[in-house]
Protein backbone atom coordinates (compact mmCIF):
# COMPACT_ATOMS: atom_id res chain seq x y z
CA UNK A 1 0.00 0.00 0.00
CA UNK A 2 1.39 3.23 -1.09
CA UNK A 3 0.75 7.53 -1.08
CA UNK A 4 -2.57 8.63 0.34
CA UNK A 5 -3.51 5.07 2.35
CA UNK A 6 -0.82 5.97 4.72
CA UNK A 7 -2.75 9.36 5.78
CA UNK A 8 -5.27 7.62 7.14
CA UNK A 9 -2.68 5.94 9.53
CA UNK A 10 -1.27 8.08 12.61
CA UNK A 11 2.46 7.70 14.17
CA UNK A 12 2.07 6.94 17.85
CA UNK A 13 4.74 8.39 20.38
CA UNK A 14 4.34 6.45 23.55
CA UNK A 15 6.20 6.81 27.16
CA UNK A 16 7.18 4.50 29.72
CA UNK A 17 8.03 5.34 33.48
CA UNK A 18 6.82 8.69 34.14
CA UNK A 19 7.03 7.88 37.99
CA UNK A 20 10.09 6.39 38.25
CA UNK A 21 10.77 9.95 36.08
CA UNK A 22 9.33 11.92 39.16
CA UNK A 23 11.79 9.52 41.72
CA UNK A 24 14.59 10.02 39.70
CA UNK A 25 13.76 13.98 39.20
CA UNK A 26 11.98 15.11 41.48
CA UNK A 27 12.88 12.63 44.80
CA UNK A 28 9.02 12.30 44.74
CA UNK A 29 6.09 9.77 43.53
CA UNK A 30 4.03 10.42 40.52
CA UNK A 31 1.15 10.63 43.13
CA UNK A 32 2.75 13.33 45.17
CA UNK A 33 1.44 16.94 44.21
CA UNK A 34 4.78 17.38 42.70
CA UNK A 35 4.81 14.45 40.87
CA UNK A 36 1.22 15.31 39.27
CA UNK A 37 2.24 18.58 38.38
CA UNK A 38 5.46 17.67 36.44
CA UNK A 39 3.68 14.98 34.98
CA UNK A 40 0.86 17.12 33.57
CA UNK A 41 3.46 19.62 32.38
CA UNK A 42 5.78 16.86 30.49
CA UNK A 43 2.15 15.70 28.58
CA UNK A 44 1.38 18.97 27.30
CA UNK A 45 4.97 19.84 26.51
CA UNK A 46 4.50 16.26 24.39
CA UNK A 47 1.37 17.35 23.03
CA UNK A 48 2.69 20.28 21.69
CA UNK A 49 5.59 18.89 19.86
CA UNK A 50 3.37 16.20 18.36
CA UNK A 51 1.70 19.45 16.65
CA UNK A 52 4.84 20.34 15.44
CA UNK A 53 5.75 17.65 13.89
CA UNK A 54 1.96 17.56 12.25
CA UNK A 55 2.25 20.72 10.60
CA UNK A 56 6.51 19.76 9.59
CA UNK A 57 5.43 16.24 7.94
CA UNK A 58 1.52 16.14 7.11
CA UNK A 59 1.19 13.09 8.82
CA UNK A 60 -0.71 12.61 11.51
CA UNK A 61 0.45 11.71 14.99
CA UNK A 62 -1.38 10.65 18.54
CA UNK A 63 0.67 10.35 21.96
CA UNK A 64 -0.80 6.80 23.79
CA UNK A 65 0.16 5.24 26.80
CA UNK A 66 2.06 2.42 25.37
CA UNK A 67 1.38 -1.30 26.42
CA UNK A 68 5.30 -1.39 27.21
CA UNK A 69 4.85 -5.05 28.28
CA UNK A 70 8.37 -5.97 27.13
CA UNK A 71 10.15 -2.69 27.03
CA UNK A 72 9.03 -1.84 30.59
CA UNK A 73 11.60 -4.60 31.60
CA UNK A 74 13.91 -4.32 28.91
CA UNK A 75 13.95 -0.39 28.87
CA UNK A 76 14.98 -0.76 33.07
CA UNK A 77 17.40 -3.27 32.41
CA UNK A 78 19.36 -1.44 30.10
CA UNK A 79 19.08 1.71 32.15
CA UNK A 80 20.24 0.06 35.36
CA UNK A 81 23.44 -1.38 33.06
CA UNK A 82 24.47 1.95 31.96
CA UNK A 83 23.20 3.92 34.98
CA UNK A 84 23.27 1.40 37.86
CA UNK A 85 22.31 4.21 40.15
CA UNK A 86 19.27 5.05 38.43
CA UNK A 87 15.93 4.40 40.24
CA UNK A 88 13.78 1.33 39.25
CA UNK A 89 9.88 0.84 39.87
CA UNK A 90 11.25 -1.97 42.69
CA UNK A 91 14.20 -0.58 43.71
CA UNK A 92 13.97 -2.05 47.01
CA UNK A 93 13.62 -5.33 45.75
CA UNK A 94 16.13 -4.44 42.86
CA UNK A 95 19.05 -3.78 45.44
CA UNK A 96 17.95 -8.00 46.70
CA UNK A 97 18.46 -9.15 43.45
CA UNK A 98 14.98 -8.79 41.44
CA UNK A 99 14.98 -8.31 37.89
CA UNK A 100 13.89 -4.35 37.75
CA UNK A 101 11.08 -2.90 35.50
CA UNK A 102 9.56 0.77 35.21
CA UNK A 103 5.83 1.93 35.84
CA UNK A 104 3.69 1.95 32.34
CA UNK A 105 3.04 5.13 30.97
CA UNK A 106 1.58 7.58 33.51
CA UNK A 107 0.40 4.66 36.19
CA UNK A 108 0.30 5.36 39.83
CA UNK A 109 3.16 2.84 41.34
CA UNK A 110 1.35 -0.66 40.87
CA UNK A 111 1.42 -0.74 45.17
CA UNK A 112 0.32 2.60 45.72
CA UNK A 113 -2.91 2.39 47.12
CA UNK A 114 -5.83 -0.34 47.38
CA UNK A 115 -8.73 3.08 47.07
CA UNK A 116 -10.20 2.76 43.82
CA UNK A 117 -11.18 6.13 43.90
CA UNK A 118 -7.96 7.65 45.11
CA UNK A 119 -5.94 6.60 42.43
CA UNK A 120 -8.28 7.32 39.91
CA UNK A 121 -8.44 10.96 41.27
CA UNK A 122 -5.20 10.91 40.34
CA UNK A 123 -5.33 9.34 37.10
CA UNK A 124 -7.97 11.56 35.64
CA UNK A 125 -5.94 14.24 34.72
CA UNK A 126 -3.05 12.31 33.39
CA UNK A 127 -5.00 10.01 31.60
CA UNK A 128 -6.76 12.78 29.85
CA UNK A 129 -4.05 14.40 28.14
CA UNK A 130 -3.31 11.66 25.70
CA UNK A 131 -4.86 11.27 22.53
CA UNK A 132 -4.18 7.83 21.28
CA UNK A 133 -5.11 4.52 23.72
CA UNK A 134 -5.13 4.68 27.49
CA UNK A 135 -6.80 2.75 29.99
CA UNK A 136 -6.47 2.69 34.07
CA UNK A 137 -6.70 -0.83 34.70
CA UNK A 138 -8.48 -2.01 38.54
CA UNK A 139 -7.08 -4.97 39.49
CA UNK A 140 -9.55 -7.07 41.99
CA UNK A 141 -8.20 -9.49 44.37
CA UNK A 142 -11.31 -11.76 44.25
CA UNK A 143 -14.28 -12.03 42.01
CA UNK A 144 -17.26 -9.71 42.71
CA UNK A 145 -20.28 -11.99 43.32
CA UNK A 146 -23.03 -9.39 43.06
CA UNK A 147 -23.09 -8.06 39.29
CA UNK A 148 -24.64 -4.62 40.62
CA UNK A 149 -21.81 -3.69 42.43
CA UNK A 150 -19.83 -4.28 38.92
CA UNK A 151 -23.22 -2.16 37.51
CA UNK A 152 -22.46 0.70 40.06
CA UNK A 153 -18.81 1.21 40.05
CA UNK A 154 -19.00 1.68 36.50
CA UNK A 155 -21.25 4.07 37.14
CA UNK A 156 -19.79 5.49 39.02
CA UNK A 157 -16.57 6.06 37.07
CA UNK A 158 -18.80 7.18 34.44
CA UNK A 159 -19.81 9.72 36.03
CA UNK A 160 -17.73 11.34 37.78
CA UNK A 161 -14.37 10.93 35.97
CA UNK A 162 -13.49 12.12 32.01
CA UNK A 163 -10.60 9.41 32.22
CA UNK A 164 -11.65 7.55 28.52
CA UNK A 165 -10.87 3.61 28.99
CA UNK A 166 -10.89 1.34 32.34
CA UNK A 167 -10.63 -1.97 32.62
CA UNK A 168 -12.08 -3.80 35.94
CA UNK A 169 -9.88 -7.45 36.06
CA UNK A 170 -10.27 -9.89 38.91
CA UNK A 171 -7.36 -12.73 39.77
CA UNK A 172 -8.46 -15.74 39.16
CA UNK A 173 -6.74 -19.57 38.84
CA UNK A 174 -7.69 -22.55 37.07
CA UNK A 175 -7.35 -25.73 38.75
CA UNK A 176 -6.77 -29.12 35.69
CA UNK A 177 -9.04 -31.11 37.94
CA UNK A 178 -11.63 -28.14 39.39
CA UNK A 179 -11.55 -25.45 36.75
CA UNK A 180 -12.41 -21.83 37.99
CA UNK A 181 -11.05 -20.66 41.22
CA UNK A 182 -11.94 -17.31 42.54
CA UNK A 183 -8.50 -15.20 43.54
CA UNK A 184 -4.63 -16.10 43.25
CA UNK A 185 -4.29 -20.11 44.29
CA UNK A 186 -1.05 -21.68 43.03
CA UNK A 187 -2.45 -24.85 44.46
CA UNK A 188 -5.74 -25.99 44.80
CA UNK A 189 -7.88 -25.83 48.03
CA UNK A 190 -9.87 -28.70 47.37
CA UNK A 191 -7.39 -31.46 45.68
CA UNK A 192 -4.10 -30.03 46.06
CA UNK A 193 -3.11 -30.15 42.21
CA UNK A 194 -1.13 -27.19 40.61
CA UNK A 195 -3.40 -24.24 39.64
CA UNK A 196 -2.43 -21.67 36.79
CA UNK A 197 -3.31 -17.95 38.64
CA UNK A 198 -4.62 -15.57 35.56
CA UNK A 199 -4.62 -11.47 35.64
CA UNK A 200 -4.11 -9.40 33.06
CA UNK A 201 -0.46 -8.37 32.17
CA UNK A 202 -1.40 -5.28 30.33
CA UNK A 203 -3.84 -5.43 27.43
CA UNK A 204 -5.11 -9.23 27.86
CA UNK A 205 -5.54 -12.03 30.70
CA UNK A 206 -3.12 -14.87 30.86
CA UNK A 207 -1.23 -16.65 33.09
CA UNK A 208 1.33 -15.26 35.55
CA UNK A 209 3.93 -17.46 35.28
CA UNK A 210 4.15 -16.97 31.22
CA UNK A 211 4.91 -13.38 31.72
CA UNK A 212 8.47 -11.89 31.53
CA UNK A 213 10.30 -11.50 34.44
CA UNK A 214 9.92 -8.12 34.52
CA UNK A 215 6.30 -8.26 34.64
CA UNK A 216 6.16 -11.18 37.28
CA UNK A 217 7.90 -8.65 39.28
CA UNK A 218 5.88 -5.89 39.07
CA UNK A 219 3.14 -8.87 39.85
CA UNK A 220 4.71 -9.23 42.94
CA UNK A 221 4.16 -5.89 43.96
CA UNK A 222 0.74 -5.35 43.48
CA UNK A 223 -1.65 -4.05 45.35
CA UNK A 224 -5.24 -4.87 44.18
CA UNK A 225 -8.19 -2.79 45.02
CA UNK A 226 -10.89 -3.47 47.18
CA UNK A 227 -14.54 -3.19 45.78
CA UNK A 228 -17.12 -2.22 48.40
CA UNK A 229 -19.77 -4.97 47.83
Amino acid sequence: RFNEYWKNHFSTIGLLGMNEACLNLLGKNIGSPKGQGFSIKVLDFMREKMLEFQKETGNIYNIEATPAEGTSYRLALKDKKKYPDIICANEEEYQKGAEPFYTNSSQLPVNFTDDIFEALDLQDSLQTKYTGGTTVHLFLGEKINNPVVVKNLVKKICENYRLPYFTITPTFSICPVHGYISGEHYTCPECGEECEVYSRSVGYLRPVKQWNVGKQEEYKKRKEFIAEE
